[in-house]
């Protein structure tokens, strides 16, 4: 049986404050989570109640202060390990696209620091702009010549380009528009079908969650309280919080 993509076991991830260690306070507290590959895990919860660092581990941004993480069946190790096979999709695609570079130079760039000839990267970023809906000649415009969705596409080819084993998207369409959202949603469920990367679906959108997700995990106060097949979680949820959490919706 092939091992997760990722695999995080009993971590904890404490900040301090001042100096010489001063007080700590657990952003994450005791997580075992696993995602596997072309799985995508939707975590929901709060905010402030520890998704976005959850993200940070997974992607080795952010070393856990206890406990183990493996990548495909073997210890982390550093980012240099993995590069191009980690990737991140925001909810800002402006955080990931330089306004004043060419749409493909953007895409191109994590090519260049894999070592990717320039013949083949011209190749590939027209392949990947093709595969997320948009014609190559948008590689020649500039982020403020397109709308959100297509800057967000533009974002989404630059996380694939590498051929990544694993993708957070975090918040990747709470800043768009009810119609284009559903485009990306449909988007990123294909992608995932033709690549079969590992995603972690990181959303305050109960129902984008649900489209996307095979598992949902929910935290609260820096722990996962629940973590199971989306049909359950939507139908059956087992924890309190859980079920308020669909009560609010």
């Amino acid at each position: 049986m092939e091992p997760p993509v990722i695999a995080l076991e009993d971590v904890t991830v404490t900040y301090r404050s001042g100096f010489l260690g001063g007080t700590g306070f657990d952003a994450l507290r005791g997580v075992s989570l696993s995602v596997g590959a072309g799985e995508t895990v939707g975590l929901v919860g709060e905010s402030g109640s520890g998704k976005t660092t959850l993200g940070r581990v997974c992607l080795g941004l952010l070393r856990p202060t206890t406990g183990s993480m493996h990548f495909a069946g073997q210890p982390f190790g550093n980012l240099r390990q993995r590069r191009g096979q980690l990737s991140v999709v925001l909810q800002h695609p402006e955080w990931a696209l330089n306004p004043r570079l060419r749409c493909g130079r953007s895409v191109e760039e994590p090519l260049v620091l894999t070592g990717v000839s320039a013949a083949a990267r011209r190749a590939r970023v027209d392949e990947i702009l093709e595969q997320v809906g948009l014609d190559p000649s948008f590689a020649a415009r500039l982020p403020g010549q397109l709308s959100g969705g297509q800057r967000q596409r533009i974002a989404i080819a630059r996380a694939l380009v590498t051929h990544p084993r694993f993708i957070v998207f975090d918040e990747a369409v709470s800043a768009l528009d009810v119609s284009v959202q559903a485009q990306v949603l449909n988007l990123i469920r294909d992608l995932q079908e033709r690549h079969g990367f590992g995603a972690l679906f990181i959303s305050h959108d109960i129902a984008a969650t649900r489209y996307v997700s095979h598992r949902i995990a929910v935290m609260l106060n820096g722990e996962i309280v629940e973590d199971g097949p989306a049909g359950r979680f939507y139908g059956a949820p087992e924890h309190p919080y859980s079920r308020a959490l669909l009560a609010a919706v």
